[in-house]
C-alpha cells in the first residue's frame, strides 16, 4: 500500500478496510486480519493497526470478539457507506467543487467522464 503523505496512515489503513467491505471482499461476521498480520502486510507499526482498528470500532464498522479477533460487524456496510459519504462531502467534495469552478467544467461533461468511469471500473 502507497500511503500519502497529506493524511495520517491510520486513516489510510481505515479505507483501505473499508474498501475491502464495500467491495465485499470482507463480509459481515468475517475476521479480519489480526493487527499484526496486517501491520505486517502494511508494513507499519502494529500501534497504528490497533488505532485503526479502534476508530472502526467506535463506528460500528468492526467489532472486537475478545480472544478471538476483529470481525465485520452486522449493519457495517451502512456503516461504511455513512462514515465514508461524511468523509467525503466534508473533506473531499469542497475541494472537488471548486476544481471544477476553476476549471470550468460543466456538468455535462462531469456526467459523460462518470458514466465513462463506472463502466470502465466496474462493468469491464
Amino acid at each position: 500500500m502507497e500511503f500519502r503523505d497529506n493524511k495520517a496512515i491510520y486513516l489510510q489503513i481505515a479505507e483501505y478496510v473499508c474498501e475491502h467491505i464495500l467491495l465485499q471482499k470482507w463480509n459481515t461476521d468475517q475476521k479480519l486480519p489480526s493487527v499484526r498480520e496486517l501491520a505486517v502486510e502494511l508494513e507499519v507499526n502494529p500501534n497504528t493497526v490497533m488505532r485503526t482498528y479502534e476508530l472502526l470500532q467506535s463506528k460500528n464498522i468492526i467489532s472486537n470478539k475478545r480472544g478471538i479477533g476483529f470481525f465485520v460487524a452486522e449493519d457495517a456496510l451502512a456503516h461504511v457507506k455513512n462514515y465514508r459519504k461524511t468523509q467525503f462531502v466534508d473533506d473531499e467534495l469542497p475541494i472537488f467543487f471548486r476544481n471544477i469552478y476553476l476549471l470550468n467544467i460543466d456538468f455535462d461533461e462531469l456526467q459523460t467522464r462518470y458514466i465513462t468511469f463506472i463502466k470502465e471500473t466496474f462493468n469491464p
